[in-house]
């Protein structure tokens, strides 16, 4: 097909830029005494002595304490010889695309060459609501991604191979025992609770106060314990999920509380009926 070529080009001149990575505090091992630098010692169990790295070598456990020995050039011979290029597999929409195969996330950026065809693929897969599959290796094997329009560029995922998925059998769910009503009320606390997605007011609430203890302690300051939040309690109880949400001052929509009056209503009726009032032999 004319174009095929510049088309693919997109690829062919783009960098891999890893998308995010995440920030955790590091500690070093110190010995307890001296607070001084440990360091992990390559120990032999056969002949009770220290080894050097240059003495290791690679085994593979086929059978309980037994080992086949793979050599470096071994594995390279074996290597998959996929260029850093990718190779597009094939084009699929995106619904049809388990979010549980994703496993990193990537940039896909055009170098100054492909800016054109990379924009073309770009828009091609926004309109036509498709992902591409291709193969590529990186890290010294090969991998299977996933190329998804982003907003304002392609992203890449790198994917999970079906057998790499844990299979939990028991991770079910039996939906047959559910009450439309409990289902209605359900809704109403998710539409109770419905926000925009804002990732900045997410904070790693664990991290921020990890590092302030830290400070202080440099600083030579008294270490203040944390404030417990008053945490929600989990809840099973979609009834009592939903008192909790109002007494937090959450106000649920305004058909919540019309439901809720008129069931807290139905139910004052039942339990008051009015005086004088004659009731009927049918049920």
């Amino acid at each position: 097909m004319e174009g095929t070529p510049d088309f693919w080009l997109a690829l062919f001149a783009s960098e891999i830029v890893q998308r995010g990575r995440s920030e955790s505090v590091s500690f070093n091992q110190l010995h307890k005494d001296d607070n001084s630098r440990v360091k992990q010692v390559l120990y032999c169990q056969a002949e009770d002595k220290p080894i050097s790295r240059s003495d290791i070598v690679k085994g593979y456990e086929y059978e309980k304490d037994k080992y086949v020995v793979v050599e470096d050039e071994e594995i390279k011979k074996v290597a998959p010889k996929t260029a850093k290029t990718m190779e597009v597999l094939e084009f699929v929409k995106t619904t049809e695309v388990d979010p549980i195969y994703f496993d990193a996330s990537y940039y896909l950026a055009p170098d100054e060459a492909g800016e054109k065809p990379y924009a073309l693929l770009f828009e091609a897969l926004k309109q036509s609501q498709c992902v591409g599959v291709a193969k590529i290796a990186m890290h010294n094997r090969e991998h299977i991604v996933i190329l998804r329009p982003g907003a304002r560029g392609i992203l890449l995922h790198t994917m999970y191979y079906k057998d790499e998925i844990r299979q939990v059998e028991e991770f079910r769910t039996d939906t047959s025992a559910i009450q439309d009503k409990e289902l209605a009320l359900a809704k109403m606390l998710i539409d109770s609770l419905l926000a925009s997605f804002e990732p900045d007011k997410y904070k790693d609430n664990y991290r921020d106060n990890l590092m302030a203890m830290i400070k202080a302690k440099i600083e030579g300051k008294e270490i203040v314990e944390t404030v417990t939040p008053a945490h929600k309690a989990p809840v099973i109880d979609i009834l009592e999920a939903l008192k909790m949400s109002l007494a937090e001052g959450k106000k649920p929509p305004r058909s919540v509380r019309e439901t809720s009056g008129e069931a807290e209503a139905s139910d004052e009726a039942v339990a008051k009926p009015k005086r004088g009032r004659k009731t009927s032999g049918a049920d």
